[in-house]
């Protein structure tokens, strides 16, 4: 049954992944956030995990590590009357791009995809076994 809780711990890191980048895309445009400044990108860092004891060996699942923040600084675009300009008529925008995002969010999109098909697929394989054993 371990191969389920890898294709769970899989489904649940995406899942993670893609309301992340929906947070991004959503903001792309916010200049104020409560910290003060323009939103921060925000990127999910995966790493993997042993899926229990005694498990086979080599069999590991994925996890969420931690959320980190960009470290690229924001972009700076002339729109003097943007209620957030600065008195040059500078505005402090998030530096992402929204393009990327969203192919970023089709490669998670994809990954989650791949791993419902690999849990059905290891189900059906666990139903067949079990009616090869009633017989």
């Amino acid at each position: 049954m371990d191969i389920f809780k890898v294709s769970a711990s899989a489904l649940d890191a995406q899942r993670i992944r893609m309301n992340t980048i929906a947070s991004n895309m959503a903001n792309a445009q916010s200049t104020r956030t409560d910290k003060g400044g323009p939103y921060v990108k925000k990127e999910v860092v995966f790493e993997t995990m042993p899926v229990g004891p005694g498990g086979p060996p080599g069999l590991e699942g994925v996890r969420v590590r931690e959320i980190v923040e960009d470290t690229r600084p924001p972009i700076t675009v002339y729109d003097p009357g943007h209620p957030d300009a600065d008195e040059n008529g500078y505005v402090k925008m998030p530096d992402i791009n929204v393009i990327e995002e969203m192919v970023n969010m089709m490669t998670a999109l994809r990954a989650y995809e791949a791993n419902i098909r690999a849990f059905n697929i290891s189900k059906g394989m666990y139903q067949k076994a079990l009616q090869l054993g009633r017989l």
